[in-house]
């Protein structure tokens, strides 16, 4: 018998971060079974389409059958979606409950959730959709920060799922070598990656951030003689990348500085590949789960807060949850993100990397622990669904 599913429809709602948690499962899972995946992109309503569709129409999706599920997708503008599913299913002679309709984030959790009634097949979300919670899905795999309800559908990870396949990463590291060659160093583990975020809700990646936290970064590399790749996000504001760009220009451990405003390569995979140790922005915390998945030294950098009255209040919601006075789930802002750095600061996957003391938190060697601790959500959730899909 053919291990199931042997088709993965991967719904886009548009945002990357969303899209790459999708792949690594739908990877994993055409790894596992040689399903093959299509992706999808939803359609994307916005102002009152979108609260009409999403947060009162699609609350009764859990309890339509197949045929209220596609009058839903016809209205949703999505009948293309559907049409082109059953066109694949047939195409791959794909019976009941052998495909299976993936997402993540609330914008294409109503879509999953109807093409796999209206088909007859399996649903998976990545994440708790707002309105729809996990209840109605096959699957939900969902951070373990997030505090999930326990049900036997919900698979709690630590941290979100990533599509980062180690055994690929070596030649990724290979090929932005030869784009940006490393110098003479004593060995690979003198190559360092610097991964900067930028500003949010709850950050904030000042010039003097930069000059206080990469300034001693590179100070150590240069004592280490290491080999030093930094890229930004497209969060990071300008002013940023211009102090950035200062404080690197000449120096002579950087290899590499590539600010996403200017370049549209991605080199994060390749800096994974090629550098053993990682700094990575608190804010990025997709970022933080590529880097442990790769099995990299993982420094946590800790960043600037944009609001003192908003973070007051999320410490004083945080302190309530500590007293068991509110629920974990209460949590919001930069306490539900350092509970998951908690996390993995306690399994040894991640080490903070106070600014201040950096030249004795980090040391100018590299600690390789290739037999250590290993941590693969996106493979760990493909597993799970194969071994749950017949139950």
């Amino acid at each position: 018998m053919t291990a199931c599913p042997s088709l993965v429809f991967l719904l886009s709602d548009g945002i990357r971060g969303h899209l790459f948690q999708g792949r690594g499962v739908a990877g994993w899972l055409s790894r596992f079974t040689g399903a093959d995946v299509v992706e999808m992109d939803v359609p994307r309503p916005t102002g009152w389409e979108r609260i009409s569709l999403f947060q009162w129409k699609a609350r009764f999706l859990p309890s339509m059958d197949g045929a209220g599920a596609a009058r839903w997708i016809e209205e949703a503008g999505a009948g293309h979606l559907l049409d082109s599913a059953k066109h694949e299913l047939t195409a791959k002679k794909c019976g009941g409950n052998t495909a299976l309709f993936l997402s993540a984030g609330s914008g294409a959790a109503p879509f999953t959730l109807a093409l796999a009634r209206a088909t007859g097949q399996k649903c998976c979300t990545i994440m708790t959709p707002s309105v729809l919670g996990t209840a109605p899905f096959d699957f939900a795999v969902v951070p373990e920060h997030d505090h999930p309800e326990k049900r036997n559908n919900v698979l709690s990870t630590l941290g979100a799922p990533n599509a980062i396949f180690p055994d690929e990463l070596e030649l990724k590291g290979w090929e932005l070598a030869q784009k940006y060659p490393p110098g003479e160093t004593d060995g690979q583990e003198n190559r360092w990656g610097v991964l900067v975020g930028g500003d949010d809700a709850n950050y904030r990646v000042s010039p003097e951030w930069v000059r206080r936290t990469i300034g001693p970064i590179l100070e150590v590399g240069r004592t280490a003689g290491a080999d030093i790749y930094i890229t930004t996000s497209r969060r990071t504001s300008p002013e940023a990348e211009e102090e950035l760009l200062r404080l690197t220009e000449g120096h002579p451990s950087v290899r590499m500085v590539l600010l996403a405003s200017k370049d549209p390569f991605n080199p994060v995979p390749g800096m994974l590949g090629l550098c053993p140790r990682i700094f990575v922005t608190e804010d990025s915390v997709s970022m933080v789960s590529e880097a442990v998945t790769a099995g990299r030294e993982v420094f946590l950098l800790r960043t600037g807060r944009q609001s003192r009255a908003g973070t007051a209040l999320q410490e004083a919601t945080a302190f309530l949850v500590r007293k068991r006075l509110l629920p974990g789930s209460c949590l919001w802002g930069i306490p539900r993100f350092d509970a998951l750095f908690s996390g993995l600061a306690s399994r040894g996957f991640l080490k903070e990397a106070p600014y201040d003391k950096l030249y004795t938190s980090t040391g100018t060697s590299v600690s390789l622990h290739p037999d250590g601790p290993v941590l693969n959500e996106a493979k760990r959730a493909a597993e799970w669904i194969v071994e749950k899909w017949g139950v």
